[in-house]
């Protein structure tokens, strides 16, 4: 195991977490224990993780857990996949109480030494991972699991205050500092403080329209934090971007390409979540962004290039017109779905280019921050 990290580099929170977690583990653990012991069969309630087992409250801005449970009884048929969670449970328990970490990935090959009871593929160990930490409320990163995603970029008006894992002592990181690059968001953002003058914070979606905006210091221009997604955002930089925008008392705007992946899988999940990790969405949404664009106005509007819609893109319109509990509340993201879908187009954030690879930045961004209040909500 790694040497372990000063406390001091802990916050209290922190400490409670670890707490509450540990306390819940032991707890599963003489329970199913009791139950063997006495000849009765031992059992785990696990939250069901899926869209259909969420409702959204306009009033909370996210997707919250419903009262479904799957009960996962000890049997013939469920021995693997019950010693699978308590040997997984066991390796959680460890981790806290030495401060050290596994990877996803490590995690999957830790199993391999579980005869029977190893995972195959990585997935039958995501998978159990979920319900773990669905069952104790908590994020896998709480349990000492860290994903091998990358957590995201950020430029502009930021200082970060962090500590040194090893000695605790304090480090003033200052975004504007990084030359050519960008902070990286670590996986693990709890105990980050955080330092700004900015006006919003706006988040990007590709690598490629961060980089414009970072090689020109656009954060320097509209005073604001520059926060790359590259795709669907990871789970540490959802909420990095949530830690960072209710600290500091300021907008969440968000720029993606237009399209129906753009919306209903990027947007949406950092807004308000998703349906399998419904059990902590409370943490890792951002409520209060507000979608900038692209929208199918702004095709409209701006004379952009586009390409047709695929089949895929088609049925994934639909499917969040019909089943999606966040666009089912409003309206405008009702009407843009359809209006994509009768013009048949999507298009990307890099389109503007036609109008000059400065347009975003010297045209398109400044009108439309002129009026957030038409932002998509």
């Amino acid at each position: 195991m790694a040497k372990k990290s000063s406390n001091k580099a802990k916050s209290a929170s922190t400490l409670q977490t670890q707490k509450k977690t540990l306390s819940g583990i032991a707890a599963t653990m003489k329970d199913v224990f009791d139950k063997g012991k006495t000849g009765k069969k031992p059992s785990l309630k696990i939250p069901v993780r899926s869209l259909k087992n969420v409702k959204y409250i306009p009033t909370k801005g996210y997707f919250e857990l419903g009262k479904a449970r799957k009960i996962r009884t000890l049997t013939v048929n469920t021995v693997k996949n019950f010693a699978q969670t308590l040997r997984m449970m066991s390796v959680s328990k460890e981790l806290i109480e030495t401060d050290d970490f596994a990877s996803k990935r490590e995690m999957y090959y830790i199993s391999k030494n579980w005869d029977a009871a190893r995972f195959d593929e990585q997935p039958e160990s995501d998978t159990v991972m979920d319900d773990i930490e669905a069952m104790f409320g908590v994020n896998r990163e709480q349990l000492r699991f860290f994903p091998e995603e990358k957590g995201g970029d950020v430029a502009g008006e930021l200082v970060i205050h962090d500590r040194d894992k090893l000695s605790g002592n304090p480090l003033k990181i200052d975004c504007t500092k990084f030359g050519s690059g960008a902070y990286s968001i670590p996986t693990s953002v709890e105990d980050l403080q955080f330092e700004t003058k900015a006006k919003f914070i706006l988040v990007i979606e590709t690598a490629a329209a961060f980089q414009r905006l970072l090689s020109k210091a656009y954060w320097q221009t509209a005073n604001c934090i520059l926060i790359s997604m590259g795709g669907v955002p990871t789970r540490s930089c959802r909420r990095f971007i949530r830690r960072l925008a209710d600290t500091c008392k300021i907008p969440v705007y968000v720029f993606t390409d237009g399209d129906p992946y753009g919306y209903g899988n990027i947007y949406r999940t950092l807004k308000v979540g998703s349906g399998n990790a419904a059990h902590i969405n409370q943490y890792f949404c951002v409520p209060q962004a507000k979608f900038l664009g692209v929208t199918p106005q702004d095709i409209k509007d701006y004379q952009i290039p586009t390409h047709p819609l695929k089949e895929v893109d088609i049925k994934r319109a639909k499917d969040a017109l019909k089943n999606d509990p966040f666009f089912a509340r409003h309206r405008p993201w009702q009407k843009a779905f359809e209006e994509m879908i009768k013009m048949g187009v999507r298009v990307e954030q890099q389109a503007f280019a036609k109008h000059g690879l400065n347009f975003v930045i010297d045209e398109y961004l400044p009108r439309k921050l002129k009026k957030p209040e038409l932002f998509l909500p």
